[in-house]
């Protein structure tokens, strides 16, 4: 979606999130506005941070824990959220 202002700027929206469901491990599947669809594995990105507050999305219980909130996925209220054009481009680093 591209949105034009009153002083002739375009910038493009990344198209939103309108689903997700949790496949198995740490791999969700993403299902976007603009129809595309990516199988997401956040183990890795999960596994290699030092922050414990990324650290407790390796209990697998939290980690399943998702929401989609204002087209984003979205862990504990923006405890955990990842940029849309990653989570486009179906890798997390």
């Amino acid at each position: 979606m591209k949105i034009v202002e009153d002083t002739h700027i375009e910038y493009e929206i990344e198209a939103g999130i309108i689903s997700a469901s949790y496949i198995s491990d740490y791999r969700i599947s993403v299902h976007f506005e603009d129809g595309t669809s990516k199988l997401i594995d956040f183990e890795t990105f999960l596994s290699k941070s030092q922050h414990p507050s990324i650290q407790k999305y390796l209990n697998i219980e939290k980690f399943k824990q998702f929401k989609i909130i204002n087209g984003n996925l979205n862990w504990n209220n923006y405890d955990l959220i990842f940029p849309l054009s990653d989570l486009k481009k179906g890798t997390i680093q």
